[in-house]
């Protein structure tokens, strides 16, 4: 039987195949069984030493008059921050074990999480890495697999040790769930939240790995991992701190993507009267466009499963296409279109502020700035995954022509849809298609002294998206072969380097509110500046893009002459390096 399951795995799926047979040998086996072992055992250790411990029989006070105060005792005391232990007779103490299950359960999940996403995110870049390394990376994109099935299979494959380690922790985490008297359901779909941020995660993983494989030199496992060990670490502390994290800004979507703030709805109980069990904070009130989805458990861990769900499906969009064509773009301008609209409808709907706009109306103006940095780092990465790079590009002007028997829109057509034509123009649509859908809620907020700066804002957001845009695929038409890197090191310094500049010449928003208009972040100092500054800003940004798009025009006309007609003009051919 084992032998034919085998048969059927290689044959719905090779790489799946071929992953297990690399991995799932007795001495890897044998430790990740010993390290999942090892790890519960050390954990209950940990938490079986925080129980109070009883004194000699003939020390024994009288009871309830026991100077002992510990967490998982059940007195009241209420002029000590702790339960006063009350002794049960037989030499020991009353002991809560609902709320040591529930300690146990909640440290046992945030492991958990850590560990599947942090080191199964590592594994996956790794591996990829290795891949490139050793040359079988591109073996894998010539073999007659489909893409989903060579990276699926990677997906299932190559954390296969550490879902071992998971699964061996399951009857711990039942059995101390269940103490805890957490429903069985709210367990289940706890794991249901867990495998789609796995899903999300390592896909991302995946695409991480397939991008950055040349350009990081072996690094990349490190950084990916390292940051996702960040963000996690930040949402879990602000999980377990205690207090209301929900603040109806577009911060509150990101803490979706973290599963430990499904914690606080599997934790809600309390030990005894005036001690709280656990300090968990409360994600009641999130809010999507007014819908109260934190109000109720399903509905939150329904929106987290759909917004993963959403973001894994862009996600391979992106991995589908680079896979068997890793020089190409990572996204289709068609695409982009839409993965910008359900962007923009996503965030927006938790930017609203429905309780507290007439008492804090500036708070709608707080929410659109932040939602401008949101859109800041969608567009960089837009722009990396639509700008094609030199070849792409010389083929397209030297070519088009040739291709243009499906659009009789001519050139524009081709800028909107065409694959390997400039970026420019797919990012002033995708740019449209953000102010259409942001447009509305700024022309409809409450207090009208904050509607001018809010439009000033969000033109002058575009327009300065638009200038790195151009920048961008103008460095990326050079003969260099370093060209991504030159435009990503470009496009940073232009970000980075004049807040730092101004700050370091003492021209604070405040005092010089004009200078501020020119950095990628105008909306800080769109309220002290005049509307003659923020004009002669956009004046200047648009300049230079029309500039930029001149020099831009000119290098694809060189680039997209034949080696006949550059010879018959007395100029050399424009070769590719």
């Amino acid at each position: 039987m084992a032998l034919n399951l085998l048969v059927q795995l290689s044959e719905a799926n090779p790489q799946l195949f071929r992953e297990f047979k690399g991995r799932f040998k007795p001495r890897n086996i044998l430790i990740a069984v010993v390290m999942s072992l090892l790890g519960q055992l050390l954990l209950v250790i940990n938490f079986s030493g925080q129980l109070p411990v009883a004194p000699e029989p003939a020390k024994f006070p009288a009871v309830g008059s026991a100077d002992i105060h510990n967490r998982y005792c059940t007195g009241v005391n209420q002029n000590y921050s702790l339960p006063t232990c009350i002794p049960d007779g037989l030499g020991g103490f009353f002991i809560n074990w609902q709320l040591w299950s529930q300690d146990v359960f909640v440290w046992l999940s945030i492991f958990g999480i850590f560990a599947l996403l942090v080191v199964g995110t590592y594994m996956l870049i790794s591996d990829l890495s290795k891949e490139e390394r050793c040359g079988t990376l591109n073996f894998l994109r010539l073999t007659p697999q489909s893409s989903l099935s060579i990276l699926s299979g990677k997906i299932l494959g190559v954390p296969i040790l550490l879902y071992l380690v998971g699964f061996l922790a399951l009857p711990l985490h039942w059995a101390v769930g269940l103490s805890a008297h957490i429903p069985l359901g709210l367990i289940l779909g706890y794991y249901g939240v867990l495998g789609a941020s796995c899903l999300f995660f390592y896909s991302l993983a995946v695409l991480f790995g397939l991008v950055c494989t040349q350009e990081l030199g072996g690094f990349q496992a490190w950084l990916g991992s390292g940051v996702l060990l960040m963000f996690l670490s930040v949402i879990t502390k602000l999980t377990i701190d205690g207090g209301n994290i929900v603040n109806h800004y577009p911060i509150d979507w990101v803490m979706l993507f973290s599963p430990s703030i499904v914690l606080s709805y599997l934790t809600p109980i309390t030990s005894v009267p005036g001690f709280s069990s656990w300090q968990i904070s409360s994600i009641e009130n999130l809010k999507w466009f007014f819908l109260p989805v934190g109000a109720s458990t399903w509905s939150a861990m329904g929106l987290m499963v759909l917004n993963y769900g959403l973001w894994t499906y862009w996600v391979w969009q992106g991995l589908k296409r680079c896979f068997h064509n890793p020089s190409g773009t990572l996204l289709s301008k068609q695409k982009s279109y839409w993965l910008t609209a359900c962007f923009e409808v996503m965030i927006l709907g938790f930017s609203l502020r429905p309780e507290n706009a007439s008492d804090y109306p500036k708070g709608l103006f707080d929410s659109l700035t932040m939602l401008l940095v949101f859109n800041l780092l969608l567009f960089l990465g837009l722009i990396a995954a639509l700008s094609p790079h030199r070849q792409a590009m010389q083929d397209w002007a030297r070519y088009r022509h040739q291709q243009r028997t499906s659009r009789k829109g001519g050139v524009m057509q081709d800028l909107i849809w065409a694959e390997k034509s400039p970026a420019l123009i797919a990012v002033g649509l995708n740019l449209a298609i953000a102010s259409a859908i942001l447009l509305p809620w700024v022309l409809l907020l409450p207090e009208s002294d904050y509607k001018v700066p809010a439009l000033w804002a969000l033109l002058l957001n575009a327009t300065l998206i638009f200038v790195y845009a151009a920048v961008a695929q103008l460095l990326l038409l050079m003969k260099t072969p370093k060209r991504a890197a030159w435009a990503a090191v470009t496009v940073g310094v232009l970000i980075v380097l004049p807040p730092i500049i101004f700050n370091f010449l003492s021209l604070t928003a405040s005092v010089n509110p004009g200078i501020w208009l020119f950095s990628a972040f105008p909306w800080v100092t769109v309220e002290q500046t005049t509307g003659t500054a923020v004009f002669l800003a956009i004046i200047g940004q648009s300049l230079t893009v029309t500039l930029l798009s001149i020099q831009l025009t000119r290098q694809l006309r060189k680039a997209g002459e034949s080696a006949t007609k550059a010879l018959l003009s007395g100029r050399p051919s424009v070769a590719i390096k």
